[in-house]
């Protein structure tokens, strides 16, 4: 633990560094030309669509992926502060974990899929609706997760992020179907630009987040404690234009003894106990 951290000051320190040095190579560069006629006004619609290949699958903690490679196709289109997203999850190797089971899987003939099968075994629908007030983010939506291993459920949540260094975002979920409980996430990220590419800036970009979960009810345990960290690590590489490549590290751990060391016995943890994991791997995103 003590070497992640030291690793990740020192990526922070060179970030802002780099950074630093690029913002004085922009102040130093000739003035750019007088300003060119206004741009045209834009678009209501937007989106993007995108593919990211991880070495796992992890979810507030919960490592739902082993020993394999996971495709997750993701598509999102806004309107006026409108979006809905659909993303998935392929499995290309199944292995069981603390909290995944491969045989819970069908395929589309009702087949039970088992270890070492590939499975499409994740389908997320979410709508949401965003509202700023001057540097305030206010987020509400609707979550359907469509999973083939375990009971399919839905979540309602509100998200408020704050227009400022490191744009701190504070989400609150509830789960209102197979799952009664609520999820509550504070995140932090922070993108530093470190060389001009043709297409863009190359950003290095860096993040965290912290859990806290209760859950219970439908006749289950009670579980109740400070669940999943996570300290990420990646760049944002524009390669042609709306196109970008953005290569991720990823490393959960748990906030609590109680997620590290989960009783089946007495705690209902949805993670099973979360393990030191690192995930990473690289996505690719298109946006229109």
């Amino acid at each position: 633990m003590k070497l992640i951290r030291t690793v990740l000051v020192m990526m922070f320190s060179v970030c802002v560094l780099t950074a630093g040095a690029y913002a004085e190579e922009q102040a130093a560069a000739p003035a750019a030309p007088a300003a060119a006629p206004a741009a045209a006004p834009a678009p209501d619609v937007t989106g993007s669509v995108s593919l990211t290949g991880l070495n796992k699958y992890v979810f507030r903690g919960a490592e739902l992926s082993a020993k394999s490679v996971v495709l997750q196709p993701s598509v999102t289109v806004n309107y006026k502060g409108f979006a809905l997203n659909v993303w998935g999850n392929m499995d290309t190797d199944q292995h069981g974990t603390q909290v995944f089971v491969p045989g819970k899987a069908f395929d589309a003939n009702g087949v039970p899929v088992g270890e070492g099968q590939k499975s499409w075994n994740e389908t997320d629908v979410t709508l949401s609706y965003t509202y700023a007030i001057d540097k305030l983010g206010l987020t509400g939506g609707y979550i359907y997760y469509g999973t083939d291993y375990a009971q399919q459920t839905q979540e309602l949540y509100v998200s408020a992020t704050y227009d400022m260094i490191a744009h701190p975002t504070i989400s609150v979920y509830r789960d209102i179907d197979a799952y009664p409980g609520w999820y509550v996430n504070l995140a932090f990220s922070q993108s530093f630009p470190v060389v001009k590419v043709p297409a863009g800036d190359m950003t290095v970009d860096l993040g965290a987040s912290f859990g806290y979960y209760n859950i219970g009810g439908n006749n289950m345990k009670t579980y109740s404690a400070l669940h999943d960290g996570m300290l990420k690590a990646g760049l944002t590489i524009p390669v042609a234009k709306n196109v970008v490549v953005q290569p991720v590290m990823q490393y959960w751990y748990p906030l609590s003894g109680k997620a590290h060391h989960s009783d089946p016995n007495t705690d209902n943890n949805p993670a099973a106990h979360i393990d030191n994991t690192f995930v990473y791997g690289v996505g690719v995103t298109l946006s229109f």
